[in-house]
């Protein structure tokens, strides 16, 4: 039988509660994920595709429903242990890369090492350069974020999104500031880190043609699951 990663239970989200103005975004989502399984959530602007992937990414926390991160009810988690979860089993890309410009590619990708440890060691660098290596850039991984490519800097981001070996990865439209070809190659990238490290992805994207090479589509319209 294969290992969930993810599973949500009647998820709900509100805002305002009590309030003339409440709001609920989110209504009983049932979603599960299973390990190495690369999954694609689509909707249109305001369907609740980022609310879902902030409670996902234990970033937020739902109103009423149970959220199961491999097999922890989160919400039986205080917020230390939720902060510790999140950081060893959750990993995240984002549309705009969020890199530390001043800082090289290396330097970039070591940072959820060294924010984890406390202080740099020779292991840490060493994990840094072989993330380094696996999306392509050992060449560059001294050059600073700020001189890179776009798609170069989005390849660092998923390398830094790996660092702490995650089960499951969170990618927020993680091509749709690239042009066709770097759109294409990050895909990829990520297509192969799933395959080959059994590395479960969730992931928003607008971009239709690779939400079909993924293995199942999640369409998110008002705030429920249409398919």
């Amino acid at each position: 039988m294969a290992e969930e990663v993810l599973r949500l239970d009647k998820v709900c989200k509100a805002y305002n509660i009590g309030l003339p103005s409440e709001t609920e975004v989110l209504h009983d989502i049932d979603l599960t994920l299973e390990r190495g399984q690369f999954l694609a959530l689509t909707g249109p602007s305001g369907s609740g595709k980022s609310t879902l992937l902030n409670i996902v990414g234990l970033l937020d926390r739902p109103t009423s429903g149970r959220l199961c991160i491999k097999g922890q009810d989160t919400n039986l988690l205080g917020d230390t242990a939720v902060t510790r979860l999140r950081g060893h089993t959750i990993g995240f890309v984002f549309q705009d890369h969020h890199l530390i410009s001043a800082f090289t590619a290396l330097e970039n990708v070591m940072m959820p090492l060294l924010a984890d440890r406390g202080f740099p060691s020779p292991d840490i660098a060493t994990k840094a350069r072989d993330l380094m290596e696996c999306v392509g850039l050992e060449a560059v991984s001294g050059n600073l974020a700020m001189n890179m490519s776009g798609g170069q800097q989005q390849r660092v981001a998923i390398a830094r999104a790996l660092a702490m070996n995650p089960d499951l990865v969170l990618a927020d439209e993680p091509t749709g500031n690239l042009d066709t070809k770097s759109a294409d190659s990050v895909f990829e990238l990520m297509r192969q880190v799933n395959r080959e490290g059994g590395t479960s992805f969730l992931m928003v994207t607008h971009n239709l043609e690779l939400a079909r090479r993924c293995d199942r589509i999640i369409d998110v319209v008002d705030g429920r699951i249409a398919g």
